[in-house]
Order: structure tokens, then sequence, then C-alpha cells
């Protein structure tokens, strides 16, 4: 599992996890698309665009490896702002390859695009 170096591991001041410590022995948790709804919670939106901004800071719109990355905040971006890079996609590999779509992210948050404000 590759470990993404300077990548915040989470949210400060919450509980709002980012990357792993170490792999998972039984494999990798799949990534799965989850609805956001919109009566969610302030705090879990200030979340995913903490996620988006930290993403957009290291990776840009190149794509990039899963790795430590944590799957659940993956998740709720997953199909929308963070797409597979590769076909065929495996959801449940550390090595998957995905990808930032700047367009779609910038549109779902675009406080996230005026620096690393989650610091």
């Amino acid at each position: 599992m590759l470990k993404h170096r300077g990548f915040p591991g989470r949210l400060p001041g919450t509980d709002f996890q980012f990357t792993l410590r170490r792999a998972n022995p039984k494999g990798a948790t799949p990534i799965i698309r989850r609805d956001r709804f919109a009566d969610r919670k302030p705090a879990d939106k200030r979340a995913d665009a903490a996620f988006v901004s930290a993403l957009y800071a290291q990776f840009g719109d190149q794509p990039f490896e899963r790795g430590n990355l944590d799957a659940g905040r993956l998740s709720w971006l997953f199909g929308r702002e963070v797409l597979p890079a590769t076909d065929p996609f495996d959801p449940a590999d550390y090595e998957a390859l995905l990808v930032l779509d700047e367009t779609a992210a910038r549109a779902a948050f675009p406080e996230a695009f005026n620096g690393t404000w989650w610091a």
C-alpha cells in the first residue's frame, strides 16, 4: 500500500479520517458510490470539501493511486468528483488509479479551491 506523504491524516479538530495507518490484511475496503443528501451535517460537508482540497493540492488533475486514502471518504466523492482512471477498475485494490474531476469538484465544492484552508 502506497502511503501518500504530506497528505493530511484527518480534518483538524474532528474525527473525520482521510488516510489509513496500515493496510488491512484481509484486503482493501471496496470503494462504493454513496449518495449525498441535502440534509447532511455541515461538518460532513466541510470534511468532503477539505478532502477535495487536499486531493487537488496533492495530485491536481493527474491520476493517483488509492494507496492509504480512506475508502469511506473516497466513497462520498466516487462517481462524481473522483473517478476511476483505468478500465477495468478494481474498487477493492490499494493500487487502483483514480483521478479528480476538477470541473465537477469545483462545481460541488468551490470553497475547496481557495488554497489549503483545512490547515
